[in-house]
């Protein structure tokens, strides 16, 4: 009888290690690849770490959510991250769709459709120098590009999240984040009809930032993280419904 004891109490010892082993290599799965980014299918690596602090924006055509590099261009990264917790990308709108180049968000002054505050005012008129010299990152698809004009310290609040790779902007405009979600709305932004005006490719329909909201992950104010998440969830049935109406009816 002891033999049998000692047999079985083996058993469920080797039993209950085999599980614990199973599920730890489990747990180091779902760590490994929670740092990893999906795009078509493929895995993507964010190129620098990111900070815990992320954005949402709601589009017309679906959410992405932005996230901004810990250590590389930080006042470029500090300076669109202030402009978003202003509000001042709220009723701004996507004005520029090239195809397999950039999405380009449009400056903040003069193509919401809501007026300023004094201190969104203030902010949307500052410019940010240039951080982009001895960057080593690449322009790849999702990556968040400064845009701006001759003068490399001319940018603002417009910027480019890019559709595809573009290896001839490396080392000219300033890279500060990447995208985390929302590669399909990319893709769908894609399949929009487009216009040519001057060098810039024009979606013909406007496209919305209805809302946008910043996420903590556990860093700064935690009540203002809730406050705003609910103001996001709150405009969650009237972004379906504007949606739902620029879609075709079904017959």
């Amino acid at each position: 009888c002891y033999v049998v004891y000692i047999f079985k109490k083996h058993t469920l010892s080797c039993s209950l290690f085999a599980t614990m082993t199973t599920r730890l290599f489990f747990f180091s799965l779902l760590f490994f690849f929670s740092s990893f980014v999906f795009v078509d299918g493929d895995v993507q690596t964010p190129q620098r770490e990111l900070r815990k602090e992320t954005v949402t924006m709601q589009l017309s055509c679906g959410n992405v959510e932005l996230g901004f590099y810990k250590d590389e261009a930080s006042n470029t990264a500090d300076h669109i991250l202030k402009a978003f917790k202003l509000g001042l990308y709220d009723t701004n709108h996507v004005f520029r769709v090239d195809k397999n180049f950039v999405a380009q968000i449009a400056d903040c002054m003069t193509s919401r459709r809501v007026g300023l505050t004094f201190e969104q005012n203030e902010h949307a008129r500052k410019k940010i120098r240039g951080e982009h010299v001895g960057q080593t990152i690449k322009h790849r698809k999702g990556t968040l590009s400064m845009a701006r004009f001759n003068d490399p310290d001319s940018g603002t609040t417009s910027f480019s999240i890019l559709l595809g790779d573009a290896p001839h902007l490396d080392g000219q405009y300033c890279q500060f984040g990447e995208l985390i979600s929302g590669f399909e709305v990319l893709d769908e932004l894609q399949k929009l009809e487009t216009t040519k005006s001057g060098i810039f490719v024009m979606p013909k329909e406007r496209i919305e930032i209805m809302s946008t909201y910043v996420t903590s992950g556990g860093d700064g104010d935690n009540n203002n993280c809730v406050e705003e998440k609910l103001r996001a969830e709150s405009l969650a049935k009237e972004l379906h419904d504007i949606r739902a109406a620029k879609l075709p009816s079904k017959k």
